[in-house]
């Protein structure tokens, strides 16, 4: 490589003292074919000055003078001008491609910015048609559980209302046979045995007083079952005396009755509640008493009723042989109107219901009411004089 730039420096030597030598106008294509070499070597403006420079030592300074070299001066710096002219020329055009390569590679790179921002936006859009379609399946799978449910519920609403219809009919029907079968019966011994009074109007005094004596049995016990019906229709207690002596009072039949034993335990206050709230928890506590006497096969059996810290709750527990508890029901089938009916009161007045029981274990009955108005909280209702009961 430095051979051939001697070379190269040589040649250019040459071409210049010919340049020098033949003065002004002289063509300076050789200057240019000696910049082509130069960049065949791979040699640059600067090394071309080094050169140039070896050159103007070599041919002017030796015989340098102000009058005549200043013309050979410019004439050589004319020639290094042209010899260097190809290499310029080269980078130029390198200076121009470049500059146009970073302009292209910056409108790329805005480009593909602009490219990531639209690629995210269509990501996040992709990611929010997903969650939309995820919550359009989900509430289409809502719907369609919702629909399930609800025509179910309104097939036991019918199926609860055909039940419901038939006790009616049933109760109906049992009000019915006993107005005929006994008080009617009654009634019409009665009038017979008047009639046969005013028939045997001779009869001695002691025999009258006996038929006298059997027909006034006879029209105590149609009164007493009249009375029983009221009572099984709306306690005149409940409204006349308070919910504590209803209970005992239904509690004491109960007992004779069916021969379970029974305890009461009532806090005083709940005599200050609301008259519908105090019938509601005598039903509840009617319809469980007759429940336990029909399918408990129990000896004995606890009502209590209690004011806790922010509600009322009313437990029904007896001994008795218990059953599966399952689903919103909570009751064997026999007996699911029942139940319902009770959860029904309950519920109308913000409570809770709930049946505690499975198969060979006791039964509890549990409702809490919250508090419908403020409740004081007196010393608890005192012992009554019924021999089987139990209250505080």
């Amino acid at each position: 490589m430095n051979d051939k730039r001697t070379e190269l420096s040589q040649l250019y030597q040459l071409a210049l003292r010919q340049q020098l030598t033949q003065g002004a106008g002289t063509d300076l294509e050789s200057a240019r074919d000696l910049g082509r070499h130069a960049m065949t070597l791979g040699l640059e403006t600067l090394d071309m000055a080094r050169i140039h420079e070896i050159a103007l030592v070599s041919l002017v300074l030796p015989t340098y003078s102000a009058s005549t070299n200043n013309s050979l001066l410019g004439r050589a710096g004319l020639f290094f001008a042209e010899a260097i002219t190809p290499i310029e020329q080269t980078h130029r055009g390198a200076r121009e491609a470049n500059a146009h390569l970073n302009q292209i590679v910056k409108t790329l790179s805005q480009r593909t910015l602009e490219l990531a921002d639209s690629v995210e936006e269509l990501k996040q859009e992709i990611l929010q048609r997903k969650a939309v379609e995820e919550s359009l399946r989900a509430s289409e799978l809502t719907t369609i559980d919702l629909l399930e449910k609800s025509q179910q519920m309104q097939e036991e609403l019918r199926h609860l209302s055909r039940q419901l219809l038939s006790v009616q009919e049933e109760e109906r029907r049992k009000i019915s046979r006993e107005l005929h079968d006994v008080i009617a019966q009654t009634l019409t011994g009665i009038n017979v045995r008047l009639a046969a009074l005013k028939a045997e109007s001779t009869t001695s005094t002691a025999e009258l007083h006996k038929q006298i004596a059997s027909t006034q049995r006879m029209v105590e016990k149609s009164v007493d079952i009249v009375h029983r019906f009221a009572r099984e229709l709306r306690p005149t207690l409940l409204d006349d005396l308070g919910l504590i002596p209803a209970l005992q009072a239904f509690l004491k039949g109960f007992m004779e009755d069916t021969g379970i034993r029974g305890s009461l335990k009532v806090f005083a206050a709940i005599e200050e509640a609301d008259g519908t709230l105090r019938t509601m928890l005598y039903r509840v506590a009617q319809e469980a008493l007759t429940n336990v006497a029909r399918h408990a096969k129990a000896s004995r059996v606890e009502v209590c009723i209690e004011s806790l810290d922010d509600h009322i709750r009313m437990t029904i527990t007896d001994n008795g042989q218990g059953f599966e508890v399952t689903g919103n029901a909570a009751a064997p089938k026999h007996n699911r109107l029942g139940l319902l009916g009770m959860r029904e009161r309950v519920e109308m007045f913000g409570g809770t219901f709930a049946v505690f029981s499975a198969p060979g274990h006791s039964t509890t009955v549990r409702l809490d009411i919250p508090p419908q108005t403020p409740h004081p909280s007196p010393p608890s209702f005192e012992k009554s004089n019924l021999p089987s009961l139990q209250t505080s």
